[in-house]
């Protein structure tokens, strides 16, 4: 009868632990990371016969027709080992713990970079994971084709010790034209299926600021903050992107899921859209607002839009027109933020 009594109270404090357990939110169990979206879209002739991303390179005159300003160490391919070594390493020289990086499907150009930047970051102690970016198909043939490209990142990748994870867990993260390539009553099934053939659990974060995505996905994030931040004084930007990133991280909390703020360096994509977006850096002021009210914020992750989005001219990568400018504003405000001050 005592055995029986004992093996009551040990099941019973198992029970009550379980469910002190999974009421812990992903804000008590993840470190503060910063990630920056990154491209491995780009290609020379010297290691693809031709350009990838980068149209009417001058080198002499340092002007590249389809980017807003121009690389520090001019036009690059993402596939060159050195080029990927270099990012990793001056991304972690200032405080960037990991590259969220742009995915367009099975074999594409992108994916055929990923395995070289997961065995650098690996010798860096350096995370990558994966923005997918894309889906392809209606109906039944768009359900196949999410399972089957979200279990080849998995199986592909997941395993790699550089490969982004939570409570072991493989971290993705959606970009919104995905979320609006695939209805919300869609994901559970492709989600479902997805962890059947994996065999295993992962973890999806949903490009989209509502309590929609909130409850169904980990975590929330937003890729661009461009067009909310044009045409708006320092002031403007100050006062309203404070309200901004408080909102986005309490949404986040409020279903006990991973909150991220994203913050830019400004924003100009009038090279190759008319008439475009242009958030204006303010000479550096505007990513210093944006971190400030990020750090008061308190996210779990600070996204960093972008490391070498070239295009769009959000790039913090060296450039020649603001050197390092911005990778020494990240250090700074990046050690802020993790020590919790």
């Amino acid at each position: 009868m005592r055995n029986v009594k004992k093996i009551f109270v040990v099941c019973f404090l198992m029970f009550i632990f379980s469910l002190k357990f999974n009421s812990i939110s992903f804000s008590q169990t993840t470190s503060k990371k910063i990630l920056a979206f990154y491209y491995p879209w780009y290609g020379t002739p010297e290691y693809h016969l031709n350009w990838f991303h980068w149209e009417n390179v001058d080198t002499k005159n340092h002007s590249i027709g389809w980017s807003t300003n121009y690389p520090a160490i001019g036009a690059y391919d993402s596939h060159n080992p050195k080029t990927i070594a270099y990012h990793i390493k001056l991304a972690k020289k200032y405080s960037i713990d990991g590259f969220i990086c742009s995915w367009w499907g099975v074999g594409g150009f992108e994916d055929k970079a990923i395995p070289k930047l997961l065995d650098y970051a690996q010798k860096n102690d350096f995370e990558i994971t994966i923005y997918w970016e894309t889906v392809l198909g209606e109906g039944e043939k768009k359900i196949i084709r999410a399972v089957s490209e979200i279990v080849y990142i998995l199986k592909n990748y997941a395993s790699h010790p550089a490969f982004m994870k939570i409570n072991n867990k493989p971290v993705i993260f959606i970009y919104s034209r995905v979320m609006g390539q695939i209805k919300m009553k869609e994901w559970s099934q492709i989600i479902e299926k997805a962890k059947n053939q994996y065999q295993n659990d992962f973890i999806l974060i949903a490009d989209g600021l509502n309590e929609r995505y909130a409850k169904h996905f980990e975590g929330i994030h937003t890729y661009s903050i461009a067009g909310w931040a044009q045409n708006k004084s320092l002031e403007e930007l100050k006062s309203q992107s404070k309200n901004l990133f408080d909102d986005a991280v309490k949404i986040a909390r409020k279903y006990n899921k991973i909150s991220c703020v994203t913050i830019i360096p400004g924003y100009d994509d009038r090279k190759i859209r008319k008439p475009g977006i242009n958030a204006e850096r303010y000479d550096g002021d505007a990513y210093k607002v944006f971190w400030e009210n990020a750090i008061e914020a308190n996210p779990d992750w600070v996204l960093i839009t972008s490391w070498n989005e070239w295009h769009e001219g959000s790039e913090i990568e060296p450039s020649l027109e603001y050197g390092s400018k911005y990778l020494k504003i990240t250090k700074e405000y990046a050690n802020i933020f993790k020590e919790g001050k």
